[in-house]
């Protein structure tokens, strides 16, 4: 067998404090397809731990039978520093204390550093240019020096994916119906991949515009072969963002379901040997990013929705109310419209509000005016 695991220390952030990443490996290191799977890179989403901890258990029976025939690296929480923070009993995992911003975001552009150098290593064959990429991608990686903690948890998760076959980086929001992340390469080639989770909606953009881990290994594929049509170039690494619900979706019986669907994906990509079952009937089509509002509060107060989660609106339609408590009665009330004829993916967790924070989405099939500013995501 060659299941391991092993610990990754990150570079001390002040003397008396350490902190390690947890890798299980499973396959033979170099076997293709390899896989990469992450949870919690927001430490405070915490259902892809508890799925992590189920698909662990299908991988290592997987690899007791002979069953791995790729290579697989399982990070069971991408993010120790955000699980640490605690500030008056409530996790706080979805920034860095220190102010380094966001965990999700801001991730570097491996598509720069090595395209000029790619020139003259590229040609007709699609094996080999995929071989050349992954190699400078790789070595642009290793050559870097982390400076701080935040930068050597990025280097080491960022090491990991780079050269994969698939990246999948479960998160979860914050009341939701499943959804999936991706660039519009992948579509339909995660079709399958998207029923098998049950997913409701799959949400598509060339670039997000927050340069979240996600695109940080897909869209190099896709610059370079727009930078180089001359030599073929497929986009060859399959990277998610999983949204796994809702952050209260944690118990064994949605996790283990989980688990067994991204396991039997692994199946459908051939990174682990048998028959899946069909997968089931698709809940949803793929949809532009940019067709789905993410509505704000215009005001701040106690929200009070008027739609649940999966609920079908139209535009205009009121989604929740904004209530001022200390406000005369028939002046209290502010409406929180959609712009946007759809599904309602999601709501917010939390019932009191400031103005500009995002309270909902709702999934439709038209590009939205106001969501054509390049920045597709929530801070």
């Amino acid at each position: 067998m060659s299941r391991r695991t092993e610990t990754l220390p990150l570079l001390t952030a002040t003397p008396g404090t350490s902190r390690q990443l947890t890798v299980h490996r499973f396959g033979s290191p170099g076997a293709r397809p390899k896989a990469y799977l992450q949870a919690s890179l927001h430490a405070d989403e915490t259902p892809g731990l508890l799925v992590q901890h189920h698909l662990h258990s299908l991988l290592a029976a997987a690899e007791d039978r002979g069953d791995i025939k790729g290579e697989i690296i399982l990070v069971p929480y991408a993010n120790p520093i955000g699980l640490s923070q605690f500030g008056n009993g409530i996790h706080l995992g979805r920034y860095e204390a220190g102010g380094a911003g966001n965990f999700n975001r801001n991730w570097p552009d491996l598509f720069t550093p090595i395209a000029e150098g790619l020139a003259d290593k590229l040609g007709d064959d699609e094996a080999a240019n995929v071989a050349a990429i992954r190699q400078a991608l790789v070595a642009h990686l290793a050559a870097q020096v982390p400076a701080s903690e935040m930068h050597a948890l990025r280097l080491a998760l960022a090491g990991m994916a780079v050269d994969a076959d698939l990246v999948w980086d479960l998160h979860c929001d914050d009341e939701a119906l499943m959804h999936l992340f991706l660039i519009p390469a992948h579509w339909p080639q995660a079709a399958d991949f998207a029923a098998d989770l049950g997913c409701h909606a799959v949400l598509l953009a060339d670039d997000s515009g927050g340069n979240s881990f996600d695109e940080t290994f897909s869209t190099p594929w896709t610059r370079l072969a727009a930078r180089y049509p001359q030599h073929p170039i497929p986009a060859a690494c399959l990277s998610a963002t999983v949204e796994l619900r809702g952050t209260s979706d944690v118990n064994d019986k949605l996790a283990s379901g989980d688990a067994k669907a991204l396991f039997h994906s692994l199946q459908r990509f051939g990174v682990i040997a048998g028959d899946p079952p069909p997968p089931p009937r698709p809940l949803c089509e793929a949809t532009s990013l940019d067709a789905t509002d993410s509505v704000r509060a215009p005001c701040g107060g106690v929200l009070a929705y008027a739609v649940q989660l999966g609920d079908r609106v139209e535009a205009g339609d009121t989604l929740a109310w904004i209530v001022d408590p200390a406000a005369e009665p028939d002046k209290a009330r502010t409406a929180v419209v959609s712009q946007a004829s759809g599904i309602v993916l999601s709501r917010r967790l939390h019932r009191y509000v400031r103005p500009g924070l995002a309270i909902a989405k709702v999934v439709g099939k038209t590009p939205l005016p106001h969501r054509q500013d390049g920045y597709l995501l929530e801070d």
